[in-house]
């Protein structure tokens, strides 16, 4: 209680000031105090034999580090050497990509650490000069390792490498190239940063790399490139003394026109080969005067007007018009879809355009019209039997289940397809397979031969083939020409969902039910008036003569209401544009045609043509006489159908770089079509001359 009491009187009191020398003293005693504390202490703060508390393991590690024990440095060393040997060389094996570490330090140290690596791959072969140029991205500023973070206005070389250019390139969809773009735009520049040269994002395949890129350039390498295209050498031009007949079957196919449209959106002239100029024509719609009733299915309009590339030359144009069956009176139809859902088909522009054009199909159809499915990949399948259009609904469900997987065998799905619709025949109606690929077969029968002879055996049970192609990169179109054509039927490159809606839709009827088979044409031209002609396209549908009057002989068929026209460029007797001279012995095997019958020395050429009605195995004959009353005197006096035809034509000789319109240019091209471009209720004529722009500028590359 009295240390209590003292300590409460301290509490009150007040302290004393603070002098000097009691800080001395007070400073003094706490010195001396831990000196005495330290010199008393019997070891450092641990355990009583002197030694810091640890871990049994550092207990063991530190006398073995301690004694430079370097048994473990060297085998780890052994070990790790040539596993990073293998890895580099795997690496460079494989193609993986090559990153340029200086840089990525450089652009650190310059505080652009959220730089994406750059991947550096060969240029790919280039069958022309356009492509070639648009594979190569030019990288000048990523070797100037000197230039500051923030750069003088003006001073950034700044090239930007187009995303809609790389979807072209490594062969993906439109819709890639946008999301690229996109993905571009999303990502600017860091604040206070100058922007650093655009270079393409690092890419989903990396493509392989044998030799390093030149120095300065990052290239992209492109997927090889393994279509195929069904051609021939451009027609000759021929003399009417020694070949006055030509022969060729009818080509209602728009495969060529949609490829070559792809090609020049995607930035590049199209392959030459990949145009077959008859095709083109034939894609558009014309009003030509058709057949006034279905007896005679088909009304021949024959117009000869001046070559507007050639002041020496005609064009002989014969246009031939379909009767047009009306939606009322169309035949029940009876289809089997036959999808390859292949591993192959795995693209945004194969099996799901595939499909979505499929559903626009269905949608047209009548509701008694029956719908089969068969898959095939590695193994065919039946995914629907014949169902009615009624049930619109499980059709529709079958179609969106589809997916992509495995090798394709083709052979084994059409066997399949053909069982199916046999099974499902109609009766005077519409029987057809409807084959939808990219038409790359890899599994059993392939070759174009094989495939062949299985078609031509399965198309005397009355069943009619269209072939539809998809996507780009591996698009086997020689051998969809070949089923198309020994299959009595046609063939389409679907592109996009608006050629879907053109092919299955608004041209329904010429696509589904036809209205004759092995259609051919004939035309002589009188010696006497005409000196040399060139069929303009048909390449891969020329006919020998003796075949015209062969029923045994297949040719093209036509659907309702389809149009076809065939254009000769004709060189007149006298014309300074002759390229042949004349037979020295051939005035002999001329003096007849001055007794023969006058009525005929008028006449320029005779058109013949030969058909079969659906299910007859013997033709009609339908002929023409060609004179004097076709003919019209100027370009612009001829009808605006046959203008516009005539440009198209010109259009694909310039593709295909015929040399008969190497002068003529592409301006020229859309003067005509653009003054001819009449009613165009669809768009396609405008779309047309959009392309002859775009061919334009690439050919100046």
């Amino acid at each position: 209680m009295t240390v209590d009491k003292e300590l409460e009187k301290l509490s009150h009191s007040t302290p004393p000031a603070a002098t000097p020398e009691a800080r001395a003293r007070a400073l003094t005693a706490a010195m001396q105090a831990f000196d005495t504390a330290g010199n008393n202490a019997l070891a450092p703060q641990g355990n009583a034999k002197g030694w810091r508390q640890s871990s049994i393991i550092n207990w063991i590690w530190s006398p073995a580090m301690n004694k430079k024990f370097l048994a473990g440095s060297a085998l780890a060393t052994l070990l790790v050497i040539p596993a990073a040997g293998y890895l580099a060389i795997e690496l460079t094996r494989n193609g993986l990509p090559i990153v340029d570490q200086t840089e990525i330090a450089g652009n650190l140290s310059r505080g652009e650490a959220s730089k994406q690596p750059v991947a550096v791959a060969p240029q790919a072969p280039a069958e022309n000069g356009t492509l070639a140029e648009q594979s190569v991205v030019d990288a000048q500023a990523l070797q100037d390792k000197e230039t500051p973070a923030v750069a003088k206005p003006g001073a950034a070389r700044i090239s930007e490498f187009d995303a809609n250019n790389i979807a072209a390139l490594t062969n993906k969809s439109e819709g890639s190239a946008t999301a690229l773009g996109a993905a571009k735009r999303s990502a600017p520049a860091a604040p206070g940063i100058a922007p650093q040269q655009q270079l393409a994002e690092p890419m989903a395949v990396i493509a392989p790399s044998p030799a390093p890129p030149a120095e300065g350039r990052v290239q992209i390498q492109l997927d090889p490139n393994r279509e195929r295209f069904a051609n021939a050498a451009a027609n000759p031009i021929k003399s009417v003394a020694t070949d006055p007949v030509s022969t060729f079957s009818a080509d209602v196919d728009s495969a060529s026109y949609a490829f070559v449209r792809r090609s020049l959106t995607g930035g590049a002239l199209p392959d030459p080969q990949s145009v077959r100029v008859e095709e083109m024509i034939n894609y558009f719609p014309y009003d030509w005067p058709g057949p006034d009733n279905a007896a005679q299915p088909f009304k021949a309009t024959v117009t000869v007007m001046p070559t507007p590339w050639n002041h020496d030359t005609e064009l002989m144009h014969v246009a031939i018009k379909g009767y047009d069956i009306a939606p009322a009176t169309t035949p029940h139809a009876n289809l089997v879809f036959l999808i390859d859902v292949s591993g192959s088909m795995d693209e945004p522009d194969k099996l799901p355009l595939l499909k979505s054009a499929f559903r626009l199909l269905v949608n047209r159809l009548k509701a008694d019209d029956t719908v089969s499915i068969v898959t095939y990949a590695g193994n065919a399948g039946t995914v629907l039997t014949p169902t009615r259009v009624a049930e619109k609904s499980k059709i529709l469900s079958a179609i969106d289940k589809l997916e992509p997987g495995g090798s394709t065998g083709g052979a084994e799905g059409i066997e399949a397809a053909y069982d199916l619709a046999k099974q499902g025949f109609v009766k005077d109606g519409v029987n057809r397979v409807m084959l939808a690929t990219d038409g790359d077969f890899n599994v059993g029968p392939s070759s174009d031969e094989d495939l062949k002879r299985i078609i031509e055996e399965r198309r005397r049970d009355g069943i009619f083939l269209t072939v539809l192609g998809f996507g780009r990169g591996n698009l086997n179109d020689s051998l969809m020409q070949t089923l198309a054509q020994n299959g009595n039927g046609s063939a389409a490159y679907i592109d996009t969902l608006a050629e879907a809606q053109k092919t299955l839709v608004e041209e329904a009827g010429s696509t589904l039910f036809p209205i004759a088979s092995d259609v051919k044409f004939q035309v002589e031209f009188n010696p006497e008036r005409i000196a040399e002609y060139r069929l303009i396209g048909y390449e891969t549908r020329a006919l020998k003569r003796e075949d015209f009057n062969d029923d045994r002989v297949d040719a093209g068929d036509i659907g309702s209401g389809h149009s076809v026209t065939a254009i000769y460029e004709i060189t007149p007797k006298g014309s300074p544009a002759v390229m042949n001279d004349d037979l020295r012995y051939g005035a002999a095997d001329r003096a007849p045609a001055a007794n023969a019958d006058t009525a005929h020395q008028g006449e320029l050429a005779f058109v013949k043509m030969r058909y079969k009605r659906p299910g007859e195995d013997k033709s009609a004959l339908i002929t023409t006489p060609v004179n004097d009353g076709n003919a019209v005197a100027a370009v612009d006096a001829a009808p605006q159908d046959v203008r516009f035809s005539v440009a198209v034509a010109a259009f694909g000789q310039k593709l295909s770089r015929i040399a008969a319109v190497d002068s003529y240019s592409y301006q020229a091209i859309a003067d005509i079509a653009a003054a001819s471009r009449g009613t165009d209720t669809f768009g396609y004529r405008s779309d047309f001359l959009s392309l002859v722009r775009l061919a334009d500028g690439l050919s100046q590359r």
